[in-house]
This record gives C-alpha cells, structure tokens and sequence, in this order.
C-alpha cells in the first residue's frame, strides 16, 4: 500500500488547514481539493487515494453527488465531515456508501484516530493485492481486472462481483448471498439483477474465461477453476 494519500475535500481553506493539522503526526500524504469537482478529478487521476475527508456543504458539486459519483468505481473510505449534526444527513451519508460521519466542531484527536482506523482497514483489505484464477488476474491495489494480461474495463459493481466469485471459488452461491453481499443495503430490487450483471461480466471477460462462472440452476452461480459450458 506504501505511504497512504488521503483527499482533504472542503471549500473552506481554513477547515483543509484544521484537518491537515489534525493529521499532521500520521503516516500520510495529503492532498487537497476545493471543491466537488476538483475532488472528482483529483481521485481519478490518482487512482491510488487510500481514504477521502468528504465536507458535505460545497456549492456547485455537494459532498453526496462527490460520494455517488466515487461509489459507482470504488470503495474507498469515506468520512463526511458535516456543519452541524443532522441525523437525515448522516444517515443518506451512510445510505451512500460513507464510511464514518463527523460533524464541527470536532475534535482533531478524535479525527485522527477515525482517520487511522479506516486506513488501517484499508491496508488489512488490501493485504491480498493480488488475484488469480484461470486466465484472470485481478489487481486490487490498482482495482484492474487482466484476462490473459489484457487490461478489461468492469464498472464498479462487476468489479465487485467478480472478485466475490474469486473469492468463493468452488462455492455455490444464492442469488440473495450475492445480492447482500456485493450490493450491500444500497439496492433494494429483485434480486434477478444478478443475472443481467453476470450476463455482462461473462461477455466481458470473453469466453474462456466468463465460462469460469457457472450457473447453478434454480440457485444461482459457482465460479470454477477450469472453464466447462453450461
């Protein structure tokens, strides 16, 4: 994971200043945005951000568009820093994907130890960097998917999927062990999605190794170790 960058996200210098003082003693390289969209631009073009400090209050582009728009390709963890405590907020924060929840004034110990949790997490999650099955090659540190060493592009919920699959290899897996397990509490539809995201993911990983992903009729999907048709 190396020396982890963390993403300062408010409108207000003086709150970037508060929070890059608070993490002053830790292990991290700060970077910093003023405002939504710069955010948005920062994370993709560094691709390696380990946690974000997310204010919700900006103009333009407000922390909850900042985190929807992040949740759909990562999981990095998140911390929104609010004005006030609001109980609607904080919950439609946590509803979003968000990972912690501060509202001002905070305490800068107190940010720094959440700030240190979450990244230690993080590194745990990451220890293992690297996945391998058949002709997938999954690289967690940099969240790229290889098939016979070609890069291929997944959105973040295929993303997900098929590293639960890999995972799981060799276990039968229900649709709803799926669906609550790689959507999490954010979606709330049939869990017949299963098979249109699969459905994708096979075709996107070419036929070789999409066959790797089995249907268990009447269940749901087993991934393999060798591809056999259905």
């Amino acid at each position: 994971m190396g020396i982890p960058k963390v993403l300062i996200v408010d409108d207000e210098d003086s709150i970037r200043e508060l929070e890059k003082e608070a993490l002053s003693k830790s292990d991290c390289f700060i970077l910093e945005a003023s405002d939504g969209r710069k955010a948005i631009d920062i994370f993709f073009e560094t691709k390696d951000v380990s946690l974000i400090l997310l204010d919700i209050t900006m103009p333009d582009m407000d922390g909850f568009d900042v985190l929807k728009e992040i949740r759909d390709f990562s999981d990095v963890p998140v911390i929104m820093i609010a004005a006030r405590r609001d109980e609607n907020e904080e919950l439609k924060g946590f509803a979003l994907g968000a990972d912690d929840y501060i509202s001002r004034p905070f305490s800068l110990k107190v940010l720094a130890a959440r700030t240190e949790s979450l990244l230690r997490r993080a590194k745990i999650a990451e220890k293992e960097d690297v996945l391998s099955i058949g002709p997938i090659r999954i690289d967690n540190t940099a969240h790229q998917v290889y098939v016979d060493d070609e890069p291929i592009d997944l959105s973040y919920k295929e993303y997900k999927l098929l590293c639960f699959f890999v995972k799981n290899r060799g276990i039968a897996l229900s649709r709803e062990k799926i669906l609550d397990s790689v959507w999490d509490y954010d979606y709330f539809g049939d869990a017949r999605t299963i098979d249109t995201h699969v459905k994708k993911l096979r075709s996107k990983l070419g036929k070789e190794a999409g066959n790797l992903i089995k249907t268990v009729w009447g269940m749901g999907y087993k991934m393999e170790e060798d591809p056999v048709n259905d």
